[in-house]
């Protein structure tokens, strides 16, 4: 047992190691028409397979979380059922949702995350990072139970720390059926800050009072189409549709995302139903798919996959339920978590997709 944890651990730590490959992740909340809350987002990573797998977490399944020691962390059993995807090990579920309409993911937060250090003393109420979507998801039915849930354990790295003492860690989107949706920040070495989301968007570093702040450099753009002029005796008119977004940013960094995402996310029509919230969060997220090797300078290996958004997941809160599709099958998949007994399935670890590369199927016409 002592080995597995070890290997788990050291491939997590050469994950964090190369952390800045995590850099992309972007995020969108939908509200339909009948009051459907969905919550979406992509995940990428440009230096290999994170051998995400599909988590089924019941009812009572009983967990102690990973220190730098090994497992020797919190305890607890889990009050609600959950699914989600994981990240480098099933522990790191990095997005999903539980039985209750909460939903939970996590965000690379390079540069400016910087947790309390692990202390022995205080194993016994210490989460790490990387487990704290899991945590949260098996535990708490709204963003409030979280929020005071979180108050009574110690978020802590089980990484390496950098040349300046910090460790490479996340924040956190916390979201529920009410609408309701908030970010955890911790940085300074413990110090915690929780924002309400009202941009319905969310990204990486830096700070989410940063992103807020800079949406104002875009105050000019708007949806449509800007009218025809005259200036002198040149007259003026558009080449396209959409030409009131001139200037919005497109490179891939998490401030131009997010000015991106939000644009998008706020002259999108809203959507009547459930369906038409999810399939209008897949279509947004597909702006923000990165093709393999957009991130590399032209001597670097690009590695053997299709793409670095390694995949997409949508969670419908107002009826528990949770879609993904990946880099190798753009086929949306469902679980329907209305319709699995949590108090008898078992915890499973599930592939994303049944074979590594699904193939493609000739259609006659």
């Amino acid at each position: 047992m002592k080995k597995i944890l070890s290997i788990s651990l050291s491939t997590l730590l050469l994950a964090l190691a190369n952390a800045s490959y995590v850099n992309a992740c972007t995020g969108i909340q939908i509200t339909a028409a009948d009051g459907t809350k969905v919550l979406a987002r992509t995940i990428e990573w440009k230096g290999g397979n994170l051998n995400s797998k599909l988590i089924i977490m019941p009812r009572g399944q009983k967990n102690t979380a990973l220190t730098p020691q090994g497992k020797n962390g919190h305890t607890w059993t889990n009050k609600y059922g959950a699914v989600g995807a994981s990240t480098v090990q099933p522990e790191f579920v990095a997005e999903g949702v539980n039985e209750k309409g909460l939903n939970v993911g996590i965000f690379y937060f390079a540069g400016f995350g910087s947790l309390t250090p692990y202390n022995a003393k205080n194993a016994k109420k210490s989460v790490s990072d990387g487990e704290l979507v899991r945590y949260i998801l098996t535990n708490f039915a709204s963003v409030e139970d979280a929020l005071k849930g979180l108050e009574k354990i110690e978020i802590i790295p089980i990484g390496k720390p950098d040349k300046n003492g910090n460790y490479a860690t996340g924040h956190w989107r916390i979201s529920d059926n009410t609408g309701r949706s908030v970010v955890l920040e911790i940085t300074d070495k413990g110090q915690r800050h929780i924002y309400e989301n009202n941009l319905r968007v969310f990204t990486n570093s830096p700070s989410f009072p940063w992103h807020q702040a800079n949406l104002n450099n875009y105050i000019h753009l708007s949806g449509g189409e800007t009218p025809d002029k005259t200036m002198g005796q040149v007259h003026l008119f558009s080449l396209g549709g959409g030409t009131n977004l001139t200037g919005l940013p497109g490179d891939l960094t998490p401030p131009s995302r997010l000015v991106r995402a939000f644009f998008y996310a706020q002259t999108a029509p809203t959507p009547k139903d459930k369906y038409g919230a999810i399939t209008q969060a897949f279509h947004i997220l597909n702006n923000f798919d990165l093709p393999i090797g957009a991130e590399f300078a032209p001597n670097e290996q690009i590695p053997d996959m299709p793409s670095a958004t390694q995949w997409t997941a949508a969670s419908d809160l107002s009826h528990p339920t949770f879609y993904y599709r990946t880099m190798y099958n753009s086929a949306i998949r469902k679980i329907d978590l209305t319709q699995i007994d949590f108090n008898s399935i078992p915890y499973q670890v599930l592939d994303l997709d049944e074979t590594p590369q699904e193939t493609f199927h000739d259609r006659l016409m």
